[in-house]
């Protein structure tokens, strides 16, 4: 999806360790991703949890994401009604060891599973969290499909209840050009 970025900084690697830049302004700009970072948020959660999908309707939210201990499979969904790619999902792994980012667009539902003992996931969001805006999309709605590498997962009371698209349609942000 082309909206969605998997973002893989250049790491420098010794025999002391490591070094990279996990945030770089100028170059995020020059990739198109030019956001005025408000909140970071930091979760750990144990394996086979998995949070999601969620997002903002009205103070939508961009997010940068990475993990910075174990393992977790990400996922963006775009849910904006009338979008050319309306319930597309990408997916990738992002864990401690591969450095990788993934940057989700406004308008799209985020999740994870995690699939390493834990994981603790860090991410930068460009507006600021509205408990009373956030919407929580089941995870396994078969009408988005994702193809999670897990059939019985840890879930919060508020994602086990969550609805399918069809049961929160109209709250969904709309698409614009």
């Amino acid at each position: 999806m082309r909206s969605v970025l998997i973002v893989e900084p250049v790491v420098h690697r010794d025999g002391r360790g490591f070094f990279l830049e996990s945030y770089n302004a100028a170059m995020f700009a020059r990739g198109g991703v030019d956001r005025p970072w408000v909140q970071d948020n930091h979760s750990r959660s144990n394996r086979d949890t998995v949070r999601g999908l969620h997002l903002q309707c009205r103070r939508q939210q961009a997010k940068l994401v990475r993990v910075t201990r174990g393992e977790v499979f990400d996922v963006a969904v775009d849910v904006r009604r009338g979008s050319p790619s309306f319930l597309e999902w990408t997916g990738c792994l992002l864990s401690e060891d591969n450095f990788r980012q993934l940057f989700i667009p406004r308008g799209f539902a985020h999740g994870f599973c995690v699939v390493s003992e834990t994981a603790e996931v860090q991410y930068k969001c460009d507006e600021y969290y509205d408990g009373d805006d956030e919407l929580a999309i089941a995870w396994n709605d078969p009408q988005i499909g994702i193809d999670w590498p897990i059939e019985e997962p840890l879930l919060s009371g508020r994602d086990r209840a969550a609805p399918t698209i069809a049961g929160c349609f109209e709250q969904l942000p709309t698409f614009s050009w």
